[in-house]
């Protein structure tokens, strides 16, 4: 089935993003100051590109893993059933973790993800998520950090794709669609 046509208008530029990640990174750096090792775990795959920038950023002895989860598809809405595709790899009891996600949008993913890596008795667990959309929020939940509060518009760029396409753009666009005559 083919795409509907659609146009991108970037709304937070690479260079924003990279300014957000540097202010970022140091105040995790503050946080988790004297940690003998910080394991950050990217939520798959929206957040590859920004766990990426990140950890080259934070001046802590870092492990990084991953942890693929899905409540989207091919589509733009959330299906509110949260699939875990990718466990992590390592053990997290114990241990200081940062969660990397990239946009908390009705909240149900990171909730999911947030129950279920406290069930491993890690311990410290903080979030970080590069963009929040709070006006979708369907759960009380708030990323302890976040890059960019944005509005009710479906987004693409800097690791977030529509249908697999457009993670490659470095910078975070808007997805408008083209009305099909």
């Amino acid at each position: 089935m083919a795409q509907p046509a659609y146009v991108i208008d970037q709304l937070i530029s690479a260079k924003a993003i990279a300014a957000r990640i540097e202010a970022l990174a140091g105040d995790i750096e503050t946080a988790f100051a004297g940690t003998d090792k910080l394991i950050v775990v990217g939520l798959l795959r929206g957040s590859f590109v920004f766990i990426a920038d990140l950890v080259r950023e934070l001046d802590l002895p870092v492990e990084v893993d991953f942890l693929e989860a899905s409540s989207y598809g091919d589509g733009t809405e959330s299906t509110r059933e949260v699939r875990i595709m990718k466990d992590l790899r390592g053990k997290i009891e114990g241990r200081d973790v940062l969660v990397v996600e990239d946009i908390v949008d009705t909240g149900h993913t990171l909730t999911h993800v947030i129950g279920l890596l406290r069930s491993r008795q890690p311990r410290r667990l903080e979030t970080i998520a590069l963009l929040d959309k709070p006006s979708r929020r369907e759960v009380d939940i708030k990323a302890t950090w976040t890059g960019f509060e944005i509005p009710d518009a479906f987004v693409v760029g800097y690791g977030i794709d529509y249908a697999q396409r457009n993670r490659n753009l470095p910078y975070i666009g808007t997805v408008r669609f083209l009305d099909e005559a």
